[in-house]
């Protein structure tokens, strides 16, 4: 493996509006692969999604019973910590609004995690109110692992990493736990 992942390089352009990129950012029309560690793989026959932590019951849905919920498609801007943002993304997923709804909670946080063992911690208000989905689609082709599938955390108003990737469900809190890169000094809301 490369000592850096592949997709670093670019320059901020002249030619979009301001306003969508924040200060120090620049546009990729590449889509830059970054993990911390290796891709994993899931059988989508043992694939689940979870909502557990402080509900009044938690829940799973399999594969085949996530991919049956409403879905709907986004067209949203990410943007990396790492420096580079990506304009008018599509993508394909259940809203966590669609999820949440499954369960009861004063929860006022949550930790996303991830196979791997890859978690990141979010304000529950900032998945609600059509701000965040669990993605298995982008460009209309099924998200390939490298980018986080079979599905990942999709949250665009925050920088990427708090959108986890290979996500297998989000743990409810009364209280804010660190994630993964949080752990490590990132910003605790990772707001662009």
């Amino acid at each position: 493996m490369p000592p850096l992942s592949r997709g670093f390089h670019g320059r901020r352009r002249t030619d979009v509006d301001p306003s969508r990129i924040p200060p120090g950012q620049y546009v990729t029309p590449g889509f830059p692969v970054l993990s911390a560690g290796p891709t994993p793989y899931a059988p989508l026959a043992k694939w689940t999604f979870t909502i557990r932590g402080a509900v009044d019951k938690p829940i799973s849905w399999t594969w085949d019973e996530f991919r049956a919920l409403p879905s709907e498609t986004i067209t949203v801007d990410i943007h990396c910590v790492t420096k580079w943002s990506k304009l008018d993304t599509s993508w394909t997923g259940v809203s966590l609004d669609t999820l949440l709804a499954a369960v009861q909670t004063s929860a006022e946080y949550v930790l996303a995690f991830s196979d791997g063992g890859y978690t990141t911690n979010l304000p529950l208000d900032d998945l609600r109110g059509g701000k965040a989905w669990v993605a298995f689609e982008y460009g209309g082709k099924p998200l390939e692992p490298e980018h986080g599938g079979p599905a990942r955390l999709l949250v665009p108003h925050l920088y990427f990493w708090k959108s986890a990737k290979w996500i297998r469900g989000l743990e409810l809190r009364e209280y804010d736990e660190s994630g993964f890169w949080e752990r490590y000094g990132y910003h605790n809301y990772g707001d662009p």
